[in-house]
């Protein structure tokens, strides 16, 4: 008799866990697996946009490389055409490496802030996807813990209310770490500028 009620009381536990529930429920079972579908593939547009900013930033730092790089060659050349040929020709004909130059700079400077402004923005989906997967991770939570008693509209509705919450108020910024990066390559460009013409004037 007493094995007749444990095993009663196990059925009747079976019966009321929330997973039961949920495979006795077509809508809430369709619901958890479209749920699970869509945070495989969050994750997966996570992973393919981890690969694309890791994509960028290489290219971000070939472009630094190839700008130092030109540079340097560039002024090396000018150096050693300019012991070899006339000083007042090359003084006066200094204008079209110093154009050259500048040009170059310039093109380089607007790949370079391109790239970031590309880095940027993949951040910033990455990050809403992540608040995404963190919200959906919550409901498949609940979901599993309450069984058929989940309210979709009443738990979506509040979970959507605690994450804008969460979400802090970031004062805005006049200068940013890109702006920076423009500006410090302007700088060595004008100072190149300079150099080309101090090495084929003097």
């Amino acid at each position: 008799m007493a094995d007749q009620n444990s095993n009663s009381s196990i059925m009747e536990l079976k019966l009321t866990h929330p997973l039961h529930q949920i495979a006795e429920s077509p809508s809430h079972k369709l619901l958890l697996k479209q749920w699970l579908k869509d945070e495989e593939l969050n994750l997966n547009r996570i992973a393919f946009q981890e690969t694309q900013i890791d994509s960028v930033r290489k290219e971000i730092t070939q472009l630094y490389c190839f700008f130092f790089l030109f540079h340097s060659i560039s002024l090396v050349l000018l150096f050693s055409a300019s012991s070899r040929g006339s000083h007042g020709i090359s003084c006066h004909r200094s204008w079209i490496p110093s154009l050259c130059s500048l040009l170059c700079s310039l093109g380089f400077i607007w790949a370079m802030r391109y790239k970031i402004d590309v880095e940027s923005h993949l951040e910033k989906l990455m990050k809403r996807e992540k608040e995404d997967g963190r919200l959906l991770g919550k409901c498949l939570e609940e979901l599993k813990k309450k069984g058929v008693e989940f309210d979709l509209m009443k738990e979506v509705d509040a979970l959507r209310k605690a994450k804008s919450l969460g979400i802090e108020v970031k004062a805005v910024k006049k200068w940013s770490e890109r702006d920076f990066v423009t500006f410090f390559f302007f700088i060595l460009s004008c100072l190149v500028l300079g150099l080309t013409r101090f090495i084929l004037c003097n």
